[in-house]
């Protein structure tokens, strides 16, 4: 189980440490996702964002896929457990502007202002996270940590305030909601009448096989 963790103070680095961090980083990497320093002092690079979204995202029905529930143009449907996706991003972009970006890479019509972005880290055999504030950069603390994702990956996860704040969705999101809940009730009720039934017809057989006259 992940462990929250507090945000941890910026430092800020020089021209030339930053120039000694990506050269350095450029020689670890192993997937080719190299990191490109500009002459303005502004450096580019790539970030991978693990999706772990426990509620329906709505989109665009025609670029919609997997399991889902439909509304005039938008559709709700979950996003897999294992959906990562790989940004190309600047030094200057905010966790706010990744998350949108990651929106509009994925069609979402959902208020970004639902989701936030999580840093995860591993530490004496311990996974912590820490929710990263609108403001940070997460190039930045990708060049720190450098490419290996063990040491730190990103996680997109829906804003943690206790209760679901349904208020804050629209009425076909809602809509969605219902029928993917509607279908997901009848899909495990048929389930359910097969295995009775299943157990049903067996306590019939062991029955009529006692009661057999002979």
């Amino acid at each position: 189980k992940d462990v929250q963790k507090e945000s941890e103070p910026h430092v800020y680095l020089s021209k030339e440490e930053v120039k000694e961090k990506i050269q350095s980083y450029n020689s670890s990497v192993t997937d080719k996702l190299k990191m490109t320093l500009n002459a303005n002092g502004i450096y580019t690079g790539f970030i991978k964002v693990q999706m772990e979204l426990c509620r329906p995202i709505t989109v665009q029905s025609s670029q919609s896929q997997g399991r889902c529930a439909h509304s005039n143009n938008e559709t709700a449907f979950y996003l897999p457990d294992d959906c990562v996706n790989t940004l190309h991003i600047s030094s200057t972009n905010t966790v706010r502007e990744v998350i949108e970006a990651l929106l509009k890479k994925f069609f979402v019509a959902d208020n970004p202002a639902k989701f936030a972005l999580y840093k995860r880290c591993h530490k004496e055999d311990q996974v912590y996270t820490c929710k990263l504030s609108d403001r940070e950069h997460p190039l930045y603390l990708r060049l720190v940590a450098g490419p290996r994702t063990e040491m730190l990956s990103f996680v997109l996860r829906e804003h943690e305030t206790g209760e679901v704040m349904w208020e804050a969705f629209s009425i076909p999101e809602l809509q969605n909601f219902l029928r993917i809940l509607d279908k997901e009730e009848n899909e495990q009720l048929q389930i359910l009448k097969k295995r009775y039934a299943a157990y049903r017809d067996k306590l019939e057989e062991a029955l009529g096989g006692v009661w057999k006259p002979g």
